[in-house]
């Protein structure tokens, strides 16, 4: 087995589906929107989203040089650990694994429940979400460990579906509005803004395009490794700031901006398939309702491959047990860590179904919610990381883009942080024990920068790799203290005073090593 992902199978165009497949955008609009709209945000909703698009643009300018620099598949692993030190490195991919892992599982069991209406009216079949989740565990399975490329065929084929069902449903509410026809209430806010309700749509915004950020994990398969991230970042966040913009403007347009709100609170998440009932013949609504499952199924799929690859990063420089960071020999796939990451999926899943989950998707909301507020924290990481590694060795981005883009994100990004943590329970849904979320995702940043300094005390060398992307490093052994500690050079004594001992082989280690410590 060999070491070295396949090079150049992956253009821009595929990354870009990987990562919109992460974000399940119908999913978006049939759980998250309506959810949106239900707190009184009305036109807010589509502007929201719209806002976010604009910070992540701020971000994926730093995001892209970063990925220019160090075109490795440990993405925002790889990019703290050189801004921010190997410590935070560390603590940044065990929490980015913590929360893809969270935000698979609500996948899943969202899976499960969207899959009942069509088993009872296809087949008469009445089946509980875990069977439903179990079958989809076995197909990632197997495709998580082929060929890059087929699976980026079959992800973008998903994806292109499900972007057509939500511009089918968006035209047809947008053609048959409600009485009174498209309205300027509908677009923008006709009172006063309630800054707090604005305040949270903005973080629900914000935690919609959680995947969007996937596109790094794929540098080293792609055809031009230090570009086609960066520019996929780009396309991912544009693409479905206009989607999801358009597509929630439209169900306020269906409604009427007068009633959005209480529609949206009486129907929940059926808001999006009782309007195309409304408008469109009942296998379009069939159809929509397919295009649901199978946009979960892309999902989930999609962050399995990006979690395979963080895992193999850290094998391959040995943070994690060496065998993770093993591809096949035939396919090039990081074959042992997707297997890995599977067989985590089924403990996980049967222990879920043998605890008994009664509303799965209550459940994987909250999941989905926690994964994100934790990739918030990743992505803000992120950000202070560029901002400090471009100005600290500059290689030729302008001004905009190690300075201003950065600056500008970091602020954003760190005001809906406090906004998210100052008040979760909005978000969750949970106003009791609070506390569990924000201690779980600390307990989680202090053991991987634990990880991380442990490694530096007993494992040196391997600390050393932390961030290189598996490149072979060079430690300089120090110079000896003399008796008088002053760590100058002891001189050797002659052959003729002291016999000549053979020297042990040089360690291999970092190409800087003042810094091997950070």
């Amino acid at each position: 087995m060999g070491t070295t992902l396949a090079p150049g199978r992956l253009g821009a165009a595929a990354v870009t589906f990987f990562a919109l497949a992460a974000t399940a955008p119908i999913a978006v609009l049939i759980n998250v929107v309506p959810a949106a709209y239900a707190t009184g945000g009305g036109p807010l909703v589509p502007l929201s989203f719209l806002a976010v698009g604009v910070v992540l643009i701020f971000f994926s300018a730093g995001y892209a040089a970063m990925a220019n620099r160090a075109p490795f598949a440990g993405a925002m692993y790889t990019y703290v650990a050189r801004g921010l030190g190997r410590p935070a490195g560390v603590g940044a991919a065990w929490l980015a694994l913590a929360c893809y892992q969270a935000i698979q599982l609500g996948l899943y069991g969202m899976a499960g429940v969207a899959a009942a209406p069509l088993l009872a009216s296809w087949f008469g079949v009445t089946a509980s979400w875990w069977m439903v989740a179990a079958g989809c565990w076995l197909l990632v399975t197997l495709a998580g460990t082929i060929r890059a490329e087929v699976v980026s065929g079959l992800i973008a084929l998903l994806v292109l579906a499900e972007v057509a069902v939500a511009v089918g449903f968006t035209a047809a509410n947008v053609i048959d509005p409600a009485p009174g026809g498209l309205t300027r209430a509908t677009i923008v806010p006709t009172g006063d803004v309630d800054m707090t309700t604005l305040g949270l749509l903005l973080v629900v915004g914000l935690l919609a395009f959680a995947g969007f950020e996937t596109t790094g994990a794929y540098a080293e398969e792609s055809i031009r490794p230090r570009r086609d991230p960066g520019l996929s970042t780009y396309g991912v966040v544009a693409a479905l700031a206009v989607l999801i913009g358009v597509a929630s403007w439209s169900l306020n347009a269906a409604t009427g901006a007068d009633r959005i709100t209480e529609v949206a609170r009486a129907r929940g998440s059926e808001l999006l398939f009782d309007l195309a009932a409304g408008r469109l013949a009942p296998w379009a609504v069939t159809i929509g309702r397919l295009m649901l499952l199978t946009g979960l199924f892309a999902a989930v799929l999609a962050l399995h491959h990006a979690m395979a690859r963080y895992l193999y990063a850290l094998g391959r420089e040995r943070v994690l047990p060496a065998a993770l960071g093993r591809t096949s020999p035939r396919t090039l796939a990081p074959r042992t860590a997707a297997l890995t990451q599977s067989a985590v999926v089924a403990v996980l899943l049967a222990a879920a179904a043998w605890a008994g989950v009664g509303d799965p998707p209550t459940v994987g909301r909250r999941l989905m919610i926690a994964g994100a507020l934790g990739l918030l924290l990743v992505l803000l990481a992120t950000s202070v990381a560029a901002l400090l590694h471009l100005n600290r060795v500059p290689n030729g981005e302008g001004v905009y883009t190690r300075f201003v883009a950065p600056v500008l994100s970091i602020v954003a990004l760190g005001s809906l942080g406090y906004l998210a943590f100052r008040d979760p329970g909005a978000l969750v849904g949970v106003r009791e024990s609070l506390w569990i979320l924000p201690l779980t995702l600390a307990a989680v940043i202090a053991l991987g920068v634990l990880h991380a300094l442990i490694l530096r005390g007993t494992r040196p060398v391997i600390y050393a790799g932390i961030g290189q992307g598996g490149a072979p490093v060079v430690v300089t052994p120090k110079a000896p203290l003399d008796e008088h500690g002053t760590g100058r050079a002891i001189p050797r004594p002659r052959a003729a005073e002291a016999p000549q001992e053979p020297q042990e082989p040089r360690e291999p280690g970092a190409h800087r090593p003042e810094r091997v410590n950070r």
